[in-house]
């Protein structure tokens, strides 16, 4: 009989933003040889930039619309106080979990969050991008299928939905300010509540227009066995968000 202690510490969530640009960005503007109209609209008491020496404001008194549309080729966003220059923003809510000891008899779980935003895009992914939590050169059993929770087997899995089992915990997605604006989901092998995958590579959330706001939880588990090695763990958990333009 030996004395059997595993301590996990991880450590997330590393952040990479990659972009894909074509080569120009920005969508044409009304111009002429002599002068050009960054943004155009019809109606009367909007403006992107009323400024004094002092103050400036954005208004939108007589807006009647707002919002995108388009088509497979082309898209407009409605409203007075748009922008025309694309970005991504990707934004972590919990960088550090500490998650004490495990044991073979007992499950642990953890989650943290994140939400990403891409405006004037044609959606974006975000990729696990780094291995299972590591003891030196050991790294911890992943699952590569979706897989219910089994205490005393060893499993490292995520998903990114509300879960019952291995107890409440998670949460599903949430779009900012509404659904009417946000569009961003999880896909599909993680979408599924109370069982978990993970696989470096993984397409784990998306969004196929451009987009406001989508704040995603990533729930975490973790179950080893009597022969996992002992030591200490750590996960360095990359997302890694690409938006093309």
């Amino acid at each position: 009989m030996r004395a059997w202690k595993q301590t996990t510490k991880i450590s997330l969530i590393s952040l990479t933003i990659a972009l894909l640009l074509p080569a120009v960005v920005f969508a044409a503007q009304a111009a002429s040889p002599t002068y050009q109209v960054n943004e155009v609209f019809f109606g009367t008491g909007g403006e992107l930039n009323a400024c004094s020496t002092s103050y400036c404001s954005k208004q939108s008194a007589g807006e009647t619309v707002v919002g995108r549309t388009g088509s497979a080729n082309f898209q407009a966003q409605g409203g007075f106080n748009t922008e025309r220059t694309p970005y991504i923003e990707f934004t972590v809510g919990t960088t550090n979990l500490d998650l004490g000891t495990l044991t073979p008899t007992s499950t642990k779980v953890a989650t943290a969050s994140f939400s990403v935003k891409a405006y004037l895009a044609h959606g974006y992914v975000v990729i696990n991008a780094s291995d299972p939590p590591t003891n030196g050169a050991y790294l911890m059993k992943n699952l590569t299928i979706p897989t219910a929770p089994q205490v005393g087997v060893e499993q490292f899995g995520i998903n990114l939905v509300a879960n019952t089992q291995p107890q409440v915990f998670g949460a599903n997605p949430t779009q900012g300010p509404d659904s009417s604006f946000g569009f961003g989901q999880v896909t599909a092998d993680y979408s599924s509540a109370d069982v978990y995958k993970y696989v470096k590579g993984d397409v784990v959330a998306q969004s196929y227009l451009s987009t406001s706001y989508t704040n995603y939880t990533v729930s975490y588990l973790f179950n080893i066995s009597n022969v996992t090695p002992g030591g200490s763990y750590l996960l360095q958990h990359d997302l890694v968000a690409t938006a093309t333009f």
